[in-house]
């Protein structure tokens, strides 16, 4: 006669971690428009993209895009209680002013603002002249 034991599975219950402060980092191409919600050690707390907001083809890097994606990224980090965040724009697309103006309409606080669009400070190495 064998018995049959059964074990219970304990599965860990989600903590809701309060954090009050973090960073956004937009990067803003001229095909898409990224928005990365973190806190401040760098840990991913959401993220969305305009093609993940279901825009296709030229649309995804429009002002509106941006700010639909601002809102995406609001609603998935609601619960964390994120108000204050330094921002950090990457690129030249057009959703990059929209994007920030979006957050401060989300409920977001903008505790600071800094452009780390990667600049060329000589370029690449030039070709050799053509000889003719």
């Amino acid at each position: 006669m064998t018995v049959q034991t059964k074990t219970k599975t304990r599965t860990k219950k989600k903590v809701a971690r309060q954090i009050s402060q973090g960073c956004a980092y937009i990067q803003a191409t001229y095909n898409n428009t990224i928005i990365t919600l973190t806190d401040l050690n760098g840990n991913t707390l959401g993220w969305s993209s305009a093609g993940n907001c279901g825009f296709k083809g030229p649309k995804k890097s429009t002002p509106y895009a941006a700010s639909v994606v601002v809102k995406t990224v609001a609603d998935r980090v609601k619960e964390i209680g994120l108000r204050e965040l330094n921002v950090y724009v990457k690129g030249v697309g057009t959703g990059r002013d929209s994007a920030i103006r979006a957050l401060n309409a989300n409920g977001f606080q903008v505790l600071s603002l800094k452009d780390t669009t990667p600049l060329p400070h000589n370029g690449c190495r030039q070709s050799k002249p053509r000889r003719v």
